[in-house]
């Protein structure tokens, strides 16, 4: 398994497997200006078949302490083996070392798997916040203090 930063070429490839890997169409949450414009803060894994996971994450222009983190995907035969968790702890140190102090993200309320996720790595969990994405688009907002984010100098190394 290796990391390295993503590419804007990247998301041809991802695009072409992102609904297949969460079961249902959800690469309109992924518009190509994400690989256009942060690639540099965004991560691919890769293992010998492929694309193995991706986070896309960036620090918040209009909140420099704050790294979120937009879009994360593990293939299906990869989960369960710590790939997320690697990615994230991977970008975490990438934020604090830009100065960062927290960690955001969020996802709608009925993603249980990425709430349970998210508490597991010691994200706390808000209430559902109405029209968060517009009416009738709740979502529920992750945050995570950095300073004690378990982070290891390459988190892709085996």
């Amino acid at each position: 398994m290796r990391g390295r930063a993503a590419v804007a070429e990247d998301y041809d490839n991802v695009i072409a497997v992102v609904d297949d890997w969460w079961g249902r169409p959800v690469s309109s949450s992924l518009p190509r200006l994400f690989f256009d414009h942060f690639w540099p803060t965004s991560t691919i894994a890769e293992d010998g078949g492929g694309i193995a996971g991706f986070l896309v994450g960036f620090i918040s222009p209009a909140r420099p302490e704050v790294g979120y983190i937009h879009f994360v995907g593990v293939r299906p035969d990869r989960r369960g083996a710590g790939l997320a968790k690697r990615l994230y702890e991977h970008f975490a140190g990438y934020a604090l070392g830009q100065g960062c102090h927290e960690l955001h993200a969020v996802t709608a309320p009925s993603n249980a798997a990425s709430v349970r996720f998210h508490q597991r790595l010691g994200f706390s969990v808000s209430e559902p916040v109405v029209g968060y994405n517009g009416p009738g688009r709740a979502m529920v907002v992750f945050s995570r203090d950095l300073t004690s984010f378990s982070s290891t100098e390459n988190p892709f190394a085996t």
